[in-house]
């Protein structure tokens, strides 16, 4: 998918095209349609460097119950 904006709509925006695919990957997360992972890689970003971000922004991590059950298993498992 491709996402173009016209200059003339980002008039007086100060944002670069980097800053707007990490806001939009932030978006993304927050609003629960893509997993850590993939918000991650739309950012072009490590896990570890978009949960920095995730907190910078005070952006909740999504890790329910079942994340935990299956953290603790594979660590069982080891």
């Amino acid at each position: 998918m491709k996402i173009a904006v016209s200059d003339e709509i980002l008039s007086g925006v100060e944002i670069t095209p980097q800053e707007a695919v990490l806001d939009f990957a932030v978006g993304l997360y927050s609003e629960g349609k893509v997993t850590l992972g993939r918000a991650a890689e739309v950012a072009g970003l490590t896990q570890s460097a978009f949960l920095k971000e995730l907190g910078k922004r005070h952006i909740p991590i999504h890790y329910g119950m079942d994340d935990l059950k299956s953290d603790i298993q594979v660590v069982r498992e080891k």
